[in-house]
C-alpha cells in the first residue's frame, strides 16, 4: 500500500509540469488544472518529495551501534594551541605538523587573520595563535602570509588584547612573564560551601578547565621555545601593557579582585620557598580531584581545553610519558582529531547523545514508525547511556532524588546536563523498544532529575542550579566570558515543550514559575536571546515550539509579537540567517546569510500559530525544499552554535540535515490528514 500511494505521488508530480493530473488507479479525462492549483500540488508534492529524500539521507547516516554523530567544526585554535603543546612537549611529528601548517593557511582569512567563526572579523586570540603556531612550525615570518597576519594582530592590540588562557599558554613556552599571568590559586579548592563564592559556584566547564591551570599555575613548568613574539607589542614590549588595567573607579570589584590577585602574587613566593600553609594541601587536592574524574570520561569533562590542560598538569606534577594518566590523556586528546594526507583539524569533543536524541525525533515526527527496527536500536543505545551516578551536580543541587541524566558525549558520568536530558526524554517518549518498562523506568528517572535542577527564578540551566553569581565574572582570569551558567529561554522552553506534550497542566508551580521566567525574557520587539544556538531565531523558535505544546493561547499579543519579528526577518530567498555577531551587538539580529538549520527553526516558530497558509511559512518550506542536494542532505557553511557567547562557536554538522526535516514534518503535521502521506 506504501509503496503504490509513494508511486502515485510521483506519477502526479511528474505530469504537473504539462498542467494535467493523470492517476493510472482511474481511467478519467484529462482535467486541465488551473495556475493556483498546478502550484498548489507542485508545492506539496516537493514538501513529501524532500520529506522523503531527507529520512533516507539520515537512516544511511546511522552507526552500526545505533546512534548518529555529526562533526563539531570549531575555529583554528584548538589545531594552533595544539601546535604549542607540541613544541613544549618537545614531542614533534613533523608530518602531522605539515598537516597542521596546511589547516591554519586553509583558515586564513583575506585580510592576514584569523576569525572565530565563519564569515566573522579577524579575531586578537584566534590570529596571534595561528600565528605562533605557523612561526613555531618554521614558516619564515617574512613570507607575505604572516607579514599580513603581523598587520592584522598589531591592528587588533597585540599580545597585551589576548586572553588570560592564551597568556598563560605562551607563558608555558617563555612568551609571556607568570608575573602578568593572573592567579589560579589551588587553594580556591579548599573553600567550602560555607564560603559566600566557592569553587562550587563556577560553571561545569570553568571547573574542569581551572582545576588543572591551577596546577600549571603552582609548578610554572616553563620551557622555551626559540622563538619570540616581540614584533606583536605595537608599543614595543613594556610592562605597562603586561598587567591587567585597573578600572579607573578604585571602588569596583574588579580593582578588589586585581588587588586580591597580588596578594596570590605574594603568596606564589611563600609557595615557591616551600612555606606556604596550605598550598600542598590544595595541590593533593587538585591532583585528587582530576585524577577522580578521569574515571568514566572520555577524558576531564571529555573537553579539548580540560583534555589539554590535564595532560600538561599530569607532567607537571611529574607523571612520566609512560605512565598509564598520561598515555590514557594523550589517546583521549588525540581522538579528537581528523587527519588526512593534507589536513589536520580537531573537534572540540563529540556529540552523540544529542544528535541520536534530535535524529530521533526528526524521523519519527516525519513519520517513520516507531517501532522500527532503526528506530529501536536508536533508543536502546541512548537508554545504555543514562547516568545512574551521583556526579558534580550535586554540590549545587544537594536533592533527594535518583541520579539519572544523559551527556552530550560519549562518556562523561561526572556532568550529566538538563538540556540533553531534556532532548533525550522528547526522543524516548517517541519511540517503542523491546523493554517498554526499562525506557518508562528510565524515563521517570530523568524526568523527576530533570525537574529537580528549576532555578529560583523558573528557567533552567544547563549543567547546575542556580549557577547565577555574577561576582566570578570580575575575577582576573574570568575572560573567557564561561564562569557562570545561568538559566536561558531555550532550555526553559524545550523542558516545557517535554511537559506539555506529557500533559502537564499551566497550573502546576513549576510551569507557573517558567512561563513567568520566559515572559520576563521576552526582548522589546518580541524575540528570545538563545544561548545555546545561534541566537535570536533559535532562542524565538524554541520559546514558540515550547509554549505551543504547552496549549497555551498562541493569538496574546506578546506572542503575534514573536510570529512578526520572524516574519519581519525573513530574507528574499524565503530563507533566514543570523550571524555570532549578534552576541557582540544585538543590532545584527536576523541579519546573515540565509542557513538551512536557521530556516528550519524560523519555519517551526510560525508552525507554532497553526496557520499553514501563511505565506512566510510557505516560503520557507519552499526555501528548504528547493535547497536540499539530490541526496538529502543541505550544504550550510555558516556557525549556527553557540559554546561561550563572544569567545567560542560551533558549526554541528548534524544541525543542517536534522532540523530541516523536523521543520518539513511539523508543516505537513499542520496540514488535513487527506494530504499526508502514509509513511514508509
Amino acid at each position: 500500500m506504501c509503496r503504490s500511494i509513494t508511486k502515485n505521488l510521483y506519477t502526479r508530480t511528474s505530469n504537473l509540469q504539462s498542467g494535467w493530473v493523470i492517476d493510472s488507479r482511474f481511467p478519467v479525462s484529462p482535467t486541465p488544472l488551473s495556475p493556483a492549483t498546478r502550484h498548489h500540488d507542485e508545492f506539496e508534492a516537493n514538501l513529501h518529495a524532500a520529506l522523503r529524500r531527507s529520512q533516507d539521507y539520515l537512516l544511511s547516516e546511522q552507526k552500526p551501534e545505533g546512534y548518529w554523530v555529526g562533526e563539531l567544526m570549531v575555529d583554528s585554535t584548538l589545531v594552533s594551541d595544539t601546535v604549542a603543546f607540541h613544541h613544549w612537549d618537545g614531542n614533534i611529528d613533523p608530518e602531522w605538523q605539515r598537516k597542521a601548517v596546511h589547516h591554519l593557511f586553509s583558515m586564513q582569512l583575506a585580510d592576514g587573520g584569523w576569525n572565530i567563526y565563519y564569515g566573522g572579523p579577524s579575531e586578537v586570540n584566534a590570529t596571534i595563535k595561528g600565528y605562533l603556531a605557523l612561526k613555531l612550525a618554521g614558516v619564515p615570518v617574512t613570507d607575505p602570509r604572516m607579514l599580513k597576519a603581523r598587520e592584522v594582530a598589531l591592528r587588533l592590540g597585540g599580545v597585551p588584547r589576548m586572553n588570560t588562557f592564551s597568556k598563560l599558554y605562551l607563558a608555558l613556552i617563555g612568551l609571556y612573564p607568570w608575573e602578568y599571568v593572573p592567579t589560579i590559586p589551588c587553594e580556591v579548592l579548599l573553600l567550602g560551601k560555607w564560603f559566600h563564592v566557592n569553587f562550587w559556584d563556577m560553571s561545569n566547564w570553568s571547573r574542569a578547565m581551572l582545576v588543572p591551570l591551577a596546577i600549571i599555575n603552582h609548578f610554572k613548568p616553563t620551557r622555551p621555545v626559540k622563538v619570540t613574539l616581540d614584533e606583536l607589542y605595537p608599543e614595543g614590549y613594556h610592562e605597562r601593557d603586561l598587567a591587567l588595567a585597573p578600572d579607573p573607579d578604585r571602588l569596583t570589584l574588579r580593582n578588589f579582585f586585581l588587588w586580591l590577585d597580588r596578594l596570590h602574587k605574594f603568596a606564589e613566593w611563600f609557595a615557591e620557598h616551600r612555606i606556604h600553609p596550605f598550598r600542598k594541601t590544595a595541590l593533593k587536592k587538585c591532583e585528587k580531584w582530576m585524577l577522580e574524574r578521569f574515571e568514566g570520561t572520555d577524558g576531564l569533562a571529555a573537553i579539548f581545553p580540560a583534555m589539554l590542560n590535564s595532560l600538561i598538569a599530569l607532567k607537571a606534577l611529574g607523571y612520566p610519558n609512560n605512565h598509564p594518566e598520561v598515555v590514557r590523556a594523550a589517546h583521549e586528546l588525540k581522538k579528537l582529531e581528523h587527519e588526512t594526507d593534507d589536513d589536520v583539524r580537531i573537534e572540540p569533543c563529540f556529540s552523540p547523545v544529542w544528535d541520536t536524541a534530535i535524529v530521533l525525533i526528526c524521523l519519527r515526527e516525519s513519520g517513520i514508525p516507531e517501532d522500527h527496527p532503526r528506530m529501536k536500536q536508536a533508543a536502546e543505545w541512548l537508554m545504555e547511556k543514562e547516568i545512574r551516578f551521583r556526579g558534580d551536580w550535586y554540590h549545587k543541587n544537594p536533592v533527594n532524588v535518583e541520579p539519572s541524566g544523559w551527556v552530550f558525549e560519549y562518556n562523561n558520568k561526572w556532568n550529566p546536563d538538563v538540556d540533553d536530558t531534556a532532548m533525550v526524554l522528547l526522543a524516548l517518549r517517541k519511540v517503542a523498544t523491546d523493554h517498554p518498562q526499562k525506557r518508562d523506568e528510565c524515563f521517570q528517572r530523568g524526568l523527576k532529575w530533570m525537574m529537580a535542577f528549576q532555578c529560583r527564578d523558573g528557567g533552567w540551566a544547563a549543567f547546575d542550579k542556580d549557577c547565577t553569581k555574577n561576582i566570578l565574572e570580575k575575577v582576573p582570569f574570568a575572560d573567557h566570558n564561561a564562569m557562570l551558567d545561568p538559566e536561558c529561554a531555550d532550555i526553559t522552553a524545550r523542558i516545557l515543550e517535554l511537559l506539555g506534550y506529557e500533559g502537564w497542566s499551566v497550573d502546576h508551580p513549576q510551569i507557573k514559575d517558567a512561563l513567568v521566567y520566559l515572559r520576563s525574557q521576552q526582548e522589546e520587539d518580541g524575540s528570545w536571546y538563545g544561548r545555546w544556538g545561534v541566537n535570536y531565531i533559535y532562542g524565538t523558535w524554541q520559546v514558540l515550539r515550547g509554549l505551543r505544546a504547552m496549549k497555551i493561547d498562541m493569538q496574546q499579543p506578546w506572542l503575534l509579537k514573536a510570529r512578526a519579528w520572524l516574519e519581519s526577518v525573513q530574507h528574499e530567498d524565503g530563507g533566514w540567517g543570523e550571524r555570532c555577531n549578534t552576541y557582540d551587538d544585538p543590532v545584527f539580529k536576523g541579519q546573515g546569510p540565509s542557513t538551512a538549520s536557521q530556516t528550519a527553526w524560523a519555519v517551526m516558530g510560525l508552525c507554532a500559530f497553526d496557520d499553514p497558509e501563511n505565506p512566510a511559512l510557505k516560503r520557507g518550506i519552499e526555501y528548504l525544499a528547493r535547497t536540499q542536494n539530490p541526496d538529502g542532505s543541505w550544504t550550510e557553511h555558516e556557525t549556527t552554535g553557540t559554546g561561550f557567547p563572544k569567545v567560542f562557536y560551533l558549526k554541528y554538522d548534524m544541525y543542517r540535515n536534522a532540523w530541516p526535516l523536523l521543520a518539513l514534518a511539523s508543516y505537513r503535521n499542520l496540514l488535513p490528514t487527506t494530504v499526508n502521506p502514509l509513511p514508509r
